[in-house]
């Protein structure tokens, strides 16, 4: 930017000397006066011109030059609509037309000139006529000259073929010499009402809080003499309200810069005096602080309080301006529907109001600690949405957020307002919003420069923050409703998944996959099997997949969290931390500054400055914890200058407690299905003996999802040379109560059976065993005998069948013919009298051993039944005793849709026929 300033120099005129006049229609000014003929004549008593580049911050400093400029003229009075239209044609010119802006101000007895040019004058001005025609003052097109029309004495537009120029003249009201603001003239009724004499006490207070100076008017106010109140603090004579939420009393009010509000004073008689104070804060030429202290009765506050600005005494315009809703005129019309859009334009309009570099608005939450950047501008972006802030005195806390406050140089005060440490602002004010005295948010406006604010711009912005505060809080409360709604949906949805699987990779896939993108960018979970194991990490997630193996990578470089069971999101900045110094140490490989042959160049630096980028946001965990144990923590992450809102990190716990009883439910399952698998294991038979001349095949099913634990089951075994033991058994009931006998009878069967005792004193000393278990003892169904092969291809069976179905036999011939007789069952009588059967299988026979689980299979009334099983099995003529226990066990499911409701064993035994040997 280039400037001057030339006092009592004639401008020169800004057109090129060779430039012509372009052909196109030329508007008239306001005031009727042609552009091409605007007048010079008045002599021009001062200049400042500059210059500005087409970037953003080029109309922030526009409006500081225009205002400074004015400022140094003397002319207060016009500033603000000057800098308004300044603000508004400079944008057109550095934001719409993309060009240099050209600004000149002119200083004449008639006023002031302002001029600005860009270098685009294809881009004509969107007038037509009058400047009724102009519509909205929303709209995008035309409200530079709109305002023009509106505020500017004179104006109007210029076209050459390298320039074009929009230019307004404002005249400098009449005033007293030497006033700086003035109030309108009022009818005597109108007045304020005041003593016959008005009374100001004039009080100083030292750097410790005690009265050092003490008027006269303070000895009528309040009946103390200077001798009795001076070294006494005034917080001794100071009746300070206490009003809910606000932590500010009168100590805290005397350290501030300036003050003012209301409070009371204990007179001589103890009655409490109502005062409107003015405080001052200021040092002595020894450098210690002291405040001085303004009052005076309150119903007089008139006599301190700085005057409202835009008073008009004009009866048409103050007709017109009580029937305008203050919101709207602070906003604009229409008004935004949406929070997000309401607060964005509140901070735009604030910074315009007080032509400053940068605004920010913060709602607080519930409680009142915290306060969330919710909408700015002129911040970097660091400084952008979600960023929380405690609401507290204190280095690093916003302290000031309950009550307006003017900070002149936050270089003095750094920490005053955390949200602007680092960006350059050093003066700010900051005004509360409040709705029934609740504080609801926060409005601010910063400036580069010290000094630029005062009480009268704290007035003006709180003046606006009342008129802004309800229709804020509205919004919030109706954002806050839809997110809550959309949480309960989230939540049904996400418990409904969770239900639905007790796997534990599925569920950890699961958590992972609902909180990204709905609540994260990306997710890591970490898993504690145990009290004494480290947290391991299970799973990562991103919403971009070509990000998971480097944020994996990344996180396994790091030491996990520590598994806090308390309860909420805490900040964990480890990832972003070694992700920004892998980046830069890449970074530094690659531009060769690190140690090493300075040929060596990294080419993996854009997947490091990828993943850096990915993990460099705020990064919360969330301790899973399920029965009162950490079993995990849930880690949600954002990207570089992002942060998460307070509603998704409220949504996201409640969301890890249900993920984590769900995991613990899974982990449950998993060991309780491991037990089962292991017991079962060690209740059937490791493998199956081969025995020549005989084919040998097993199916076994047990019922439930994942249950392998049940109270059938089956062996064979070697008894002695050439003899073998078969056993196929059914316990009542199923788990680990029917497993303790199934473990019982398998067993008991092997030792007894290899002692040399028949089959029947096998079984009776079985039953004995299970009687002898007492309450734990279950019946049992037992089919056990005795295999010999023979030279001749046959084989002899004997066979005792203890309450359990009948073994078929199916011949070669296809017939189908039980091959024992029913006998008691084991487990419910002491004495038993059983007895063997012999059966000889010819070569092609099969003999077919089921538990009850297959022929009570059931489809509605009908049951499979042992005529159904003697069916199906007269099919199976010429099979192996694999392909006839694979055809049982087809016929079995097929008969029912639904899944087995007890468990199945199918032992097959078939001889083969001679040509097969």
């Amino acid at each position: 930017m280039t400037s001057g300033l030339i006092p009592g120099e004639q401008p020169p005129d800004p057109r090129p000397a060779s430039g012509l006049p372009h052909q196109r229609p030329e508007p008239v000014g306001q005031g009727g006066m042609p552009v091409e003929n605007r007048s010079r004549s008045s002599v021009i008593t001062a200049r400042a011109a500059a210059s500005f580049e087409p970037v953003g911050r080029s109309v922030a400093s526009a409006r500081s030059f225009v205002r400074d400029t004015l400022q140094g003229w003397g002319f207060a009075d016009i500033i603000d609509d000057a800098v308004v239209l300044t603000s508004e044609l400079v944008t057109n010119a550095v934001i719409h037309a993309g060009t240099w802006a050209d600004l000149l101000c002119l200083r004449c007895d008639e006023g002031v000139r302002i001029e600005v040019t860009d270098r685009y004058p294809e881009r004509e001005v969107p007038l037509q006529g009058p400047a009724s025609g102009m519509g909205s003052p929303d709209r995008e097109g035309g409200r530079g000259l709109q305002l023009c029309a509106a505020l500017a004495g004179r104006w109007g537009v210029e076209y050459t073929p390298a320039h074009k120029t929009v230019w307004f003249q404002l005249a400098v009201p009449d005033r007293p010499v030497g006033a700086r603001s003035a109030g309108p003239a009022l009818p005597s009724e109108l007045l304020p009402i005041a003593d016959a004499r008005v009374r100001v006490a004039v009080v100083q207070i030292d750097r410790i809080g005690a009265i050092s100076s003490w008027n006269e008017d303070a000895e009528e106010l309040f009946g103390y003499t200077a001798d009795q109140v001076t070294g006494k603090p005034l917080t001794d004579l100071a009746a300070w309200p206490h009003t809910p939420g606000t932590g500010t009393g009168i100590a805290e009010a005397l350290q501030l810069s300036r003050w003012e509000g209301s409070y009371g004073i204990r007179d001589t008689s103890g009655r409490v005096v109502p005062v409107y104070a003015s405080h001052l804060r200021v040092r002595d030429t020894d450098g210690d602080p002291s405040t001085v202290c303004l009052l005076v009765r309150d119903h007089e506050r008139a006599v301190l309080q700085t005057p409202l600005r835009g008073l008009s005494t004009d009866s048409a315009g103050s007709s017109e301006s009580q029937s305008t809703d203050p919101f709207e005129v602070f906003i604009g019309s229409p008004a935004p529907d949406d929070l997000d859009g309401l607060l964005q334009r509140t901070v735009e309009r604030a910074r315009d109001m007080l032509d400053g570099d940068s605004a920010f608005l913060l709602l607080a939450t519930d409680d009142e600690t915290e306060l969330e950047v919710r909408a700015s501008t002129g911040l970097p972006s660091t400084r952008q949405r979600f960023a929380r802030v405690p609401v507290e005195a204190g280095s690093g806390r916003y302290g000031s957020a309950r009550m307006p406050a003017v900070h002149d140089d936050l270089s003095s005060l750094p920490g005053a307002v955390p949200l602007l440490n680092g960006t350059g602002m050093r003066s700010v004010v900051t005004v509360p919003l409040k709705v029934e005295g609740r504080l609801t948010g926060s409005l601010g406006v910063a400036a580069e420069g010290a000094g630029r604010y005062s009480n009268e711009e704290a007035l003006r912005l709180q003046f606006a923050a009342d008129r802004i505060a309800l229709a804020v809080e509205s919004a919030r409360l109706g954002e806050l409703e839809r997110l809550r709604r959309g949480s309960l949906s989230f939540l049904v949805e996400a418990s409904d998944l969770l239900a639905g699987t007790l796997d534990r990779d599925q569920t950890l896939a699961l958590m992972a996959q609902m909180t990204v993108p709905t609540l994260a960018t990306w997710c890591a979970v970490y898993t504690i099997a145990d009290q004494a194991s480290e947290p391991y990490l299970s799973y990562v997630l991103h919403e971009d997949e070509e990000l998971i193996d480097g944020i994996k990578s990344l996180l396994s470089k790091i030491a996990p969290p520590d598994p806090v069971p308390s309860p909420g999101a805490r900040v964990w900045s480890a990832p972003g931390e070694v992700a920004h110094q892998a980046a830069l140490r890449s970074s530094m490989r690659s531009l060769g500054l690190s140690s090493g042959p300075s040929g060596q160049v990294t080419s993996g630096i854009g997947p490091t400055l990828t993943t850096a980028s990915a993990v460099g946001g705020e990064t919360v965990v969330l301790p899973l914890v399920a029965r009162n144990r950490v079993i995990g923590m849930l880690t949600l992450g954002k990207p570089t200058d992002e942060h998460f809102r307070q509603e998704i990190l409220e949504l996201a716990e409640d969301l890890s407690r249900r993920a984590a009883l769900a995991l613990d439910n899974a982990r449950l399952y998993s060991e309780r299905t491991a037990i089962s698998q292991s017991l079962q294991r060690s209740l059937l038979p490791p493998e199956l003996p081969i025995i020549d001349g005989v084919e040998v095949e097993v199916i076994y099913r047990a019922a439930g999802e994942g249950n392998e634990v049940g109270g059938d089951f089956y062996d064979l075994f070697p008894i002695s040379d050439g003899a073998y033991g078969f056993a196929i058994g059914d316990v009542c009931g199923t788990g680990p109560n029917a497993a303790a006998v199934t473990g019982l009878a398998r067993h008991a069967l092997r030792l007894l059976a290899r002692e040399g005792l028949s089959g029947p004193a096998v079984l009776e000393r079985l039953n004995s065993a299970i009687l002898d278990e007492g309450a734990r003892s279950r019946f049992l169904t037992l089919l056990y005998g005795e295999l010999r092969p023979r030279e001749d291809g046959s084989a002899d069976l004997k066979v005792v069948c203890a309450g359990h179905p009948l073994p078929l036999r199916l011949r070669q011939d296809g017939t189908v013919e039980p091959a024992a007789e029913p006998q008691p069952l084991l487990g419910v009588l002491e004495d038993l009298e059983l007895y063997e059967q012999t059966v000889t299988l010819d070569p092609g026979d099969v003999l077919l051993c089921v538990t009850d689980g297959v022929t009570e299979r059931r489809e509605g009334p009908r049951m499979l039944g042992d005529d159904g099983l003697a069916d199906v099995l007269t099919t199976c003529t010429g099979l192996t005793a694999g392909a006839v226990a694979a055809r049982i066990m087809r016929a079995v499911e097929r008969f029912a849709s639904d899944a087995p409701s007890d468990d199945m064993a199918i032992l097959a035994m078939r001889v083969p026929e001679l040509h097969q040997e």
